[in-house]
């Protein structure tokens, strides 16, 4: 089955550079070419990732990712950006508005695809072949879901593994390098501090039934999943 991807950029040149792209390595491709055309589309046929435009006319690419990551139809679609924005800051507060990874401008197909196809392979969840149960919080793996009790429990893609990992993985303190390789691959470039952005992202994700201080901070050496108290 195809991978379907949205392309949401406003410069139609762009658009159709990257769908050429997409065609020729097996996906298909939507377009729109502002923030209110994505929702349309999204609406009408839900993408496998999108990737999104940091300069969008109207609405901010990071506008709309922060919506989309609201929305139940979209909250866990993968997003990379496009930015020609390389500063650190910018790319934390793409992290931190929902983004899954972002590729800065100029950029070349063969990179994109390559993102691209890491970030889908990431969001299976292929890890999750069962049921996990700690501390009341429960994986159903094969659903690709999370309980907290009897309750389901929203989670972005990049949330949910790093869950899994850490649940399948209690008790052990990791550093941000290796949870880098175990969570997002040795294989993708990311910096060590996307670890920090998406740790605080999965308790706020947990913060609502009271269970984010299971994710605990181990000072000078990484992080660790307990149910005890630290």
């Amino acid at each position: 089955m195809h991978k379907r991807i949205l392309i949401v950029e406003d410069e139609a040149s762009i658009r159709d550079m990257v769908t050429f792209a997409l065609h020729k390595a097996g996906m298909e491709a939507m377009q729109a070419a502002d923030a209110r055309a994505a929702q349309l589309a999204i609406a009408e046929q839900v993408p496998d990732l999108i990737l999104l435009d940091w300069m969008l006319p109207g609405m901010s690419g990071l506008e709309l990712a922060r919506r989309l990551r609201k929305e139940e139809l979209s909250r866990e679609i993968p997003i990379i950006m496009l930015t020609a924005r390389g500063e650190e800051m910018d790319r934390v507060n793409g992290l931190e508005a929902g983004v899954d990874d972002y590729v800065v401008k100029p950029f070349s197909t063969r990179e994109l695809i390559a993102r691209i196809k890491a970030v889908l392979r990431r969001s299976q969840g292929d890890d999750g072949s069962g049921m996990v149960e700690l501390g009341g919080l429960r994986i159903d793996g094969p659903a690709h879901r999370v309980f907290a009790g009897e309750e389901p429990v929203p989670i972005g893609p990049t949330e949910y593994r790093l869950l899994y990992f850490f649940m399948t993985h209690p008790e052990r303190v990791y550093t941000r390098a290796q949870l880098l390789d175990h969570v997002w691959g040795g294989s993708v470039y990311v910096e060590e501090r996307t670890v920090d952005v998406h740790i605080r992202r999965l308790r706020k994700t947990l913060e609502p039934w009271q269970l984010d201080a299971m994710v605990q901070t181990v000072r000078g050496a990484g992080y660790r999943f307990s149910a005890s108290a630290p």
